[in-house]
């Protein structure tokens, strides 16, 4: 080629492309277009030195992000000219590093088609053997310990291949070229099945076989998942249900029901297009399906009272040998599109409130008592993640947690700012760390209201600390200064001399959503959750906030109901029924209406003296009260069981028409639900509390349309933001999405990131970074 024809460029490629089959994507594409050079990894994402036909290059750059590997999320391509340096050939150099990491972790992803193939294949080397995997599948995020993504630097480092592994490790054109986790029989990880003390159970050479007899036993068998230890029991045996939810203490929150496939769900549940896809996505999360007729006979006990089941295919090559063998081993992949007889509960493995367990001696420790037999492995998990959880109805897919398969993907921020590291909230805890224009939101970590859980967090902002090796320029927490979170984080930016920037909890609701979407403000927030610390002391909930970058205001908010014994009646919805009788000036019905409740006479007396009574305006808490006037729920046996359950009513009726005066909006802001309230009360309402939940969920979205276009109007915004846990209600959102629609009026919801506390540390670390700090 004549010098004035060639080319010469040094091409970063950032973004999710390490751990994904980049580098042969990029030398299959050089070969074909005739350039030289070579293509690495280093700290920064990917480096290619390429020279060749101007015209070439340019293609390649064009084609990098179109055509890259399924894992692969292209951040930018960004090229550098050089002078030509007469290369010759094209190859994959070793991976280099020098200062600061800014490349992402690929988050862990299910077994692709091929690799399911060569699984199901009699004749191939990983036929049956569970730790199949290639550059397009398998684990990533939970075994890497650091950056760049190589094997040295996961939990794959002390299993050396074999001569054959090796030689597909080493071959561009194949398709585990550089998978790091690469591994089969000869190598690779291996299966044991074991009691407690970790004695081999009679398995002959077949853990497998033997762990799915014991599960049709009705026995619990602890498996080692991708992100951690989970429990698996036959859901078709009532017993064995019962059983698991006896030994975890689960009383009554929702399982998880674990198929081989779509059509496994079909008689169970609906499964529409959206739904379907979101099941066989390579993230595998918990997918709520709706529930069909025929779904509680079949599984009794897995979401007793809910309109929704938790639906989710096999997110790793064991869980899929699970049912290969159930099926009787059949060759090829057939068999994975029909439908499958055994169901599986699948939960995660921990005591109730503690975070999923991911090492193997603490397992065996903390699953005492709980597990009849674990299924586990040799491959270190390095990072826990627990399922993802994830609602789709119509085109919005909403995640109710965030787990395996999501993280650590990056939220891209409207604008990049000094690093923030953001503790998050007490329940539904998560942390996120911010670089530049980029915010990584963790794992779910939990309730920081047990020891266990309390060092998960710690644990949890180490790693990314270390993963991403960032230096946080400033720490952002919740206003309420007794939550652990707010304490530790406390204490950490003054060791360091950091500047601590507090937010209140439903400003953090909004600017999470704001942040994700991009939106700079101003916007109509609505805060709609449990409770937060307020601005001015008082427990909020049900907030109306004009939002803009440089901060909030509050300009409305729910008529509060009195919190009888305090938190306690977060716990005992009966109590917030009660609170209502008293504003409607029936304090003297709080006993007979509830006859059951021992405590009904002396809360009564704590209502009408308005002692250990607090107030909170929580949207939450109306939906408590809501569901004990209807007899629905008196106590809730797991956060949020009573709006779950008046939500499944809701939707068991169907569409309703709102309440004609069933709110009053107060000139100063305040929404009024109680003319609502009283007519729950009317004893015509037992005779129909499906019909009665629907007409509730309607007047509610009316009011709060109502409410919101007053607010749009004064605040000068077209668009309102709806967050928090009561986001999630799906019956809520639509009718309240209509309403707005016929208004002019956008609704925002976040997509990416949870509504409810499991997105409050994005909202944390994005007011953080727009917080000016007084030097």
């Amino acid at each position: 080629m004549p010098e004035a024809l060639r080319a010469h460029q040094r091409i970063r490629v950032r973004g999710r492309v390490q751990g994904v089959g980049f580098r042969p994507h990029v030398w299959r594409l050089a070969q074909e277009l005739g350039l030289a050079g070579w293509v690495r990894n280093d700290g920064d994402g990917v480096e290619i030195d390429a020279e060749g036909d101007a015209q070439a290059l340019a293609r390649l750059r064009e084609r990098l992000a179109r055509e890259a590997p399924p894992l692969a999320r292209v951040a930018d391509v960004v090229a550098r000219d050089e002078p030509p340096a007469g290369l010759a050939g094209f190859v994959i150099a070793p991976s280099t590093r020098s200062g600061q990491a800014t490349t992402a972790v690929t988050p862990d992803a299910a077994p692709c088609a091929a690799c399911l193939a060569e699984l199901c294949d009699p004749a191939a080397r990983r036929w049956r053997y569970p730790f199949v995997n290639c550059t397009h599948c398998g684990p990533r995020y939970t075994i890497t310990h650091a950056l760049p993504y190589d094997r040295a630097r996961t939990s794959m480092a002390g299993f050396a291949m074999c001569a054959d592994c090796a030689r597909e490790y080493d071959d561009p054109a194949d398709r585990r070229f550089h998978a790091q986790p690469i591994a089969c029989p000869a190598c690779g990880p291996r299966l044991a099945l074991t009691d407690a003390e970790g004695r081999a159970l009679a398995t002959g050479d077949d853990p497998l076989a033997a762990a799915l007899a014991l599960l049709r036993a009705g026995r619990i068998v602890a498996l080692k998942g991708v992100g951690g230890w989970q429990l698996l029991v036959d859901a078709r045996q009532p017993e064995a249900v019962a059983r698991l939810r006896e030994r975890k203490h689960r009383e009554a929150k929702p399982l998880a029901l674990l198929l081989a496939n779509a059509a496994s769900f079909e008689p169970y549940a609906e499964v529409d297009a959206a739904v379907r896809a979101a099941l066989e996505s390579r993230e595998r999360p918990i997918v709520l399906a709706r529930k069909r007729l025929g779904c509680d006979a079949a599984f009794p006990g897995l979401a007793p009272g809910l309109a929704w089941v938790g639906a989710m295919l096999p997110a790793s090559p064991l869980h899929a040998l699970l049912f290969h063998e159930a099926a009787g081993r059949p060759a090829g992949t057939a068999w994975l599109a029909q439908p499958q007889p055994l169901a599986l509960v699948a939960t995660s493995a921990n005591p109730g409130g503690e975070p999923i367990v991911c090492d193997d001696a603490v397992a065996r420790e903390r699953l005492r008592g709980i597990a009849d037999a674990w299924l586990g492995h040799d491959r270190g998990i390095v990072a826990r993640a627990d399922d993802s959880v994830l609602r789709v109805d119509g085109g919005l897919r909403q995640y109710i947690r965030r787990g395996r398969g999501t993280v650590p993907a990056a939220v891209r921020l409207p604008h990049a700012g000094p690093s923030v590291l953001a503790v998050g909230a007490h329940l539904k805890n998560t942390v996120c760390l911010t670089r530049g224009d980029e915010a990584w939101v963790s794992a779910h970590v939990g309730s920081l209201d047990n020891a266990a859980t309390c060092e998960a967090f710690e644990d949890t902002i180490a790693r990314l600390l270390d993963l991403l090796e960032v230096r946080p320029e400033r720490v952002a927490v919740d206003l309420h200064p007794d939550l652990h979170a707010t304490r530790w984080a406390a204490a950490w930016a003054r060791a360091r001399g950091l500047p601590l920037v507090t937010v209140q909890h439903h400003h953090a609701h909004v600017a999470a959503v704001m942040a994700e979407r991009g939106l700079r403000g101003p916007v109509l927030g609505l805060a709609l959750d449990g409770v937060g610390l307020g601005d001015d002391g008082a427990a909020w909930g049900g907030e109306r906030l004009r939002v803009d970058e440089r901060g909030a205001r509050r300009s409305g908010h729910l008529r509060p109901l009195a919190l009888a014994g305090g938190d306690r009646a977060a716990r005992e919805p009966w109590r917030l029924g009660a609170a209502a009788l008293l504003a409607l000036g029936r304090g003297h019905e709080i006993a007979a209406r509830w006859p059951a409740r021992p405590a009904a006479p002396a809360v009564a007396e704590l209502l009408a003296r308005g002692v250990q009574a607090p107030p909170t305006s929580s949207a939450g808490r109306w939906f408590d009260a809501a569901a004990a006037l209807l007899g629905v729920a008196e106590v809730s046996a797991y956060e949020g069981q009573a709006a779950m359950l008046l939500e499944g009513l809701a939707e068991q009726h169907g569409a309703a028409e709102p309440l004609q005066g069933g709110h009053v909006l107060h000139a100063d802001g305040v929404l009024d639900l109680l003319p609502l309230a009283a007519w729950l009360t009317e004893p015509a309402r037992a005779a129909d509390v499906p019909q009665a939940a629907a007409v509730f969920h309607a007047s509610l979205a009316a009011a709060l349309t109502e409410w919101a276009v007053a607010g749009a109007r004064e605040a000068g915004a077209t668009q309102v933001v709806v967050a928090g846990g009561c986001a999630l209600n799906r019956v809520l959102a639509r009718a309240l999405g209509a309403g707005l629609q016929r208004a002019g009026l956008e609704l925002v919801q976040a997509s990416e990131l949870p509504p409810n506390d499991g997105g409050l540390s994005l909202g944390q670390a994005w007011v953080a970074m727009n917080t000016v700090i007084e030097e």
